[in-house]
């Protein structure tokens, strides 16, 4: 594992640079290009994902909620706790402004991206509808480019596995539990690889079932979690009413510290928080159009701004939630290892004594269905390299990953999905860039007729 962590490491430095050019270059490309439109209309995506706009006989699997649920589930999770806590150790408060900045962009990003996915469906051996990057590469590109979806895919089939959630999770239950400590009369266990087949056979119940009881579980499971973290992160705020100001002013000085410029760390800071905020949202990965894909809608333009709504919860809402609470606590200063270990530290600190056990409840939630929904992306990665029939093999690869994941580092773990997700963002951006006139057009379009029948 050592050997195999080194050379994860040695690979990232020549992906990082393209994936930030690609990301915030090509993501402010496409906001200038847009003219700031999927951000007007913030409200009309809130009414579409209500079900105001549905039409009858719409091709589809699932509804605008459910494929915003879905893709939420996938990202709003350990992501969202423990993400934000490796940032914040790795660069320090600061970075959690570059994390706003990315999400941001992001939201246009996913606006372009999912509008694609509809835009250009196509359908699997079985004759399934499926949406996806590697459906709007081969269709909208054409033929020529399938070597960018090939790419992607082969990607996939590594930053797609739920290794940070059932590594995060593990290491969660081990801090909280302490089951060498508190549960030593039951015999001297490897606890993290119990943990880890555990994990891996409550997932196997969901992901067997195939998109629409993920969809199913997840829209059950998503807005639950998401309060309870919030009512927890209120009351925290509420009893350090007056740290939230210079929390908040702390993120924003330490953005633009003078000295980490003049140290040569100013850049560094910045690609921790895109890949952080990638992590958090996955805007540009490719992840969300294979959900929004199969949304029951024939028009493009509705589930892209249904899609971007995915990176305004799950990171300027959730990761500043978190932010804020790990830096008025004090935390980040007291955690001595990586991982989610500071967030614990701060809920427990701001909990009355509890809150790791709180936030112990909440990760098994966020973890669950993270879980659920990541084996979905790939599945179709896997499907559409081979076919549908072996596609869903990748569920026991998945499933077996699980079980490593919990007893592996958490420094192999975050660079291997760094690389991947690094890696798929490079085929992904390209062709979201190069297919976006045609949402330009596909909006204007969309808009005028929203404009003539007055809604």
């Amino acid at each position: 594992m050592e050997a195999i962590n080194d050379f994860l490491s040695a690979m990232l430095p020549y992906t990082e640079w393209a994936m930030l050019l690609l990301l915030i270059g090509g993501g402010m490309y496409l906001v200038l290009q847009s003219r700031f439109l999927p951000y007007r209309y913030f409200g009309h995506a809130i009414a579409i994902t209500a079900g105001k706009h549905d039409k009858e006989g719409a091709k589809g699997d699932v509804s605008h909620l459910q494929a915003l649920s879905a893709a939420v589930a996938a990202t709003v999770g350990l992501g969202n706790i423990s993400g934000v806590a490796i940032a914040i150790y790795m660069g320090g408060p600061g970075v959690v402004f570059w994390i706003w900045m990315t999400a941001l962009i992001g939201m246009c990003i996913k606006f372009y991206s999912c509008s694609l996915a509809i835009m250009f469906r196509g359908e699997d051996s079985e004759g399934k509808l499926q949406g996806g990057p590697m459906f709007y590469i081969t269709q909208g590109i054409g033929a020529k480019a399938k070597p960018l979806a090939i790419f992607f895919c082969i990607a996939g089939l590594f930053g797609f596995l739920g290794v940070f959630t059932a590594n995060q999770f593990t290491q969660t239950f081990m801090n909280v539990i302490k089951p060498n400590e508190n549960l030593a009369l039951l015999g001297d266990f490897n606890w993290k690889l119990i943990i880890g087949f555990s994990l891996a056979l409550i997932t196997s119940f969901v992901i067997f079932g195939g998109l629409r009881k993920i969809a199913k579980v997840a829209s059950a499971i998503v807005p639950f979690m998401v309060l309870l973290y919030f009512v927890a992160v209120l009351v925290v705020m509420f009893n350090n009413a007056g740290q939230i100001g210079p929390s908040l002013k702390m993120i924003i000085t330490e953005a633009f510290n003078f000295k980490t410029m003049a140290a040569g760390g100013f850049w560094g800071l910045v690609i921790f928080g895109v890949r952080r905020a990638m992590f958090s949202n996955e805007a540009g990965l490719g992840s969300a159009p294979m959900y929004h894909g199969q949304s029951k809608t024939d028009e493009p333009i509705q589930e892209g701004l249904v899609a971007m709504l995915g990176p305004f919860i799950d990171t300027i809402v959730v990761c500043t939630l978190t932010a804020v609470v790990i830096i008025l606590s004090g935390a980040y200063l007291e955690a001595e290892s990586n991982g989610i270990l500071m967030t614990l530290i701060a809920f427990k600190k701001s909990l009355y004594g509890y809150g790791d056990v709180l936030l112990m409840i909440i990760v098994s939630a966020f973890a669950l269905s993270t879980l659920f929904t990541y084996s979905y992306y790939g599945v179709k990665c896997l499907s559409f390299l081979t076919n549908a029939k072996i596609g869903k093999y990748y569920n026991w690869y998945f499933v077996a990953t699980i079980v490593l994941a919990a007893v592996a580092s958490v420094d192999l773990v975050i660079n291997l999905i760094d690389l991947a997700y690094a890696l798929m963002v490079i085929p992904n951006m390209i062709a979201v860039l190069y297919l976006s006139p045609k949402v330009n057009a596909a909006a204007k379009t969309y808009f005028k007729k929203l404009r003539e029948n007055g809604t």
